[in-house]
Formats: C-alpha cells, structure tokens, sequence
C-alpha cells in the first residue's frame, strides 16, 4: 500500500469512527468498531472492515443500517476529506475478532482441563 493510500486509510478510518459515535443515527447500528480500512493505490476503493459485538442478528441489522447509510456516509467523508475524489466505500464484517475469541476461549479450556488432571 503506498503512503498516500495509508494516510486517506487512517483519515476515513477517524471519520468514520466519529461518525458512528456522534452522526448515524440510524437504530440498527449497534455497538460498532471500525477494525481497519484499506484503500486502493488508486484511492477509488475503500474497504472498511468493522465488528460488531451481539449476536448474528445485531450483526445483520449492523450490516443493513450501513448498507442504508453508505451515501450518507461518503458525503460526510467528501466534505471532511477535502480529496477531488471521495473512494467508494466496501464495508466487511471482519471476523478476526471473533476468531481470536474463539482461540482464546479454547486456550482457556485447555488449560482448565490440564489444571483438573
């Protein structure tokens, strides 16, 4: 990724995690956070990886709210970006989260069994 693409990533990445907290007020965003955003050495695509904590439901309702909201959202950035063009937006679900509690809930379980032997 080319230095340029990194810094418009870290901007969209601040935005859009102020956004959520003070701006969207669509109700079926819940308890969001913004993972990570990687953008394109062209600048026209922005994949914005999120993770909600709830269940399947929450993360649906989440991914419908942002789907809902993705213009809203790119005239946000547009206006607080100052760029001649303002990337597409591709919002992820990022599972990386959830497979890290997945790992560290198997560790735990390990080491209980091996304390019980």
């Amino acid at each position: 990724m080319s230095q340029r693409a990194h810094r418009v990533g870290e901007l969209i990445h601040k935005e859009i995690s102020a956004l959520l907290v003070n701006g969207l007020k669509d109700p079926r965003v819940g308890f969001i956070t913004i993972t990570g955003v990687e953008v394109t050495p062209d600048l026209h695509l922005a994949r914005v990886y999120y993770s909600v904590i709830g269940d399947e439901q929450s993360r649906r309702d989440t991914e419908a709210g942002l789907k809902s909201s993705l213009s809203f959202i790119r005239k946000h950035l547009s206006s607080r970006l100052q760029m001649k063009y303002t990337p597409d937006l591709l919002f992820e679900y990022d599972e990386s989260v959830e497979y890290g509690s997945r790992i560290e809930g198997l560790l735990r379980e390990i080491k209980q069994d091996s304390a019980d032997d």
